[in-house]
């Protein structure tokens, strides 16, 4: 008998780069004894040798929609997702000025039952895969809208090391 996924409460992550979404993942996942699934397109661009292209961007969404169903799959009660469709679409519509078909009919933001939403209230920490450190403030703004346009349930998540988790388990609390 397959094991049921319907009741896993699925989290989403999300944000502008460096705003410490995969630490808050992990963070969340250990308190709860739960998977988390990390963000694909950083192993993906990491091993491209070339630049990254818009059908890159489907393809790392494809990949991370299947890294999510393989994780639900261990999860018992969260399954925390270190970024989603959301940060494709962003991804590609700041960066190519469009969004590909693909990523806008596979995005699903009520599938996620709450959206933490990472503040850039952290100093910028440079990673050779991030591209935007002048943007942030503009790249927030198109998360808020984005969520809002969507009704989807988010939170914002503010604060520096310990201070962010407890922000964001205050999140969950509220939620429940």
């Amino acid at each position: 008998m397959e094991k049921s996924t319907n009741s896993i409460i699925k989290i989403a992550i999300v944000g502008p780069e460096s705003t410490g979404k995969s630490s808050l993942a992990q963070a969340l996942a250990a308190h709860f004894n739960e998977p988390w699934v990390p963000e694909i397109a950083r192993t993906y661009i990491a091993n491209l040798n070339r630049p990254y292209t818009l059908n890159d961007i489907t393809i790392i969404a494809e990949q991370q929609l299947k890294a999510e169903q393989t994780h639900l799959l261990k999860a018992k009660k969260y399954l925390f997702c270190d970024t989603t469709l959301l940060v494709n679409k962003i991804w590609a519509s700041f960066v190519f000025k469009e969004v590909p078909a693909k990523i806008i009919d596979l995005y699903q933001p009520q599938n996620y039952a709450l959206h933490l939403l990472c503040d850039i209230d952290l100093p910028w920490e440079f990673d050779p895969l991030r591209e935007h450190p002048n943007h942030r403030q503009e790249l927030m703004e198109l998360y808020k809208m984005d969520l809002k346009q969507s009704t989807a349930n988010y939170f914002i998540v503010k604060g520096i090391a310990d201070a962010r988790l407890t922000h964001a388990l205050d999140a969950l609390t509220q939620m429940m």
